[in-house]
């Protein structure tokens, strides 16, 4: 069963961001590329995400997809503990993103998030 989320968000390098709006197109952060889709958190699981994965960290970029726009691309597969993950294989464009903003994370992982993750 799909979680009813309307939105999922990513975290990203500035700099793979702005790369990415150049191309047109998401290009992934390696983990993405390794893995064979992009990466994505509900707003839920999104502070884990950062503490986990992006503790002390400071050029980053966040930003919201609709899951709308996605269609049969959003897939949602255990990660984990077992809880569902939003992935999304093949092509995101840029012009499916929603809200952006620039974040840090502090060492210990906490962060402050944009008022539009819900």
């Amino acid at each position: 069963m799909k979680p009813a989320v309307e939105t999922i968000y990513k975290v990203c390098q500035h700099q793979l961001f702005e790369a990415s709006v150049t191309a047109g197109r998401f290009l992934g952060a390696p983990i993405d590329t390794s893995d064979g889709y992009i990466h994505f958190s509900t707003a839920e699981q999104l502070r884990e995400t950062l503490r986990l994965y992006f503790a002390g960290q400071s050029d980053l970029t966040l930003f919201a997809v609709p899951c709308a726009t996605l269609g049969d691309r959003l897939v949602w597969e255990p990660s984990r503990g077992g809880a569902l993950f939003p992935h999304v294989y093949g092509e995101l464009p840029m012009s499916e993103i929603g809200d952006k903003a620039a974040i840090a994370v502090a060492a210990d992982g906490t962060v402050n998030l944009p008022e539009w993750v819900q």
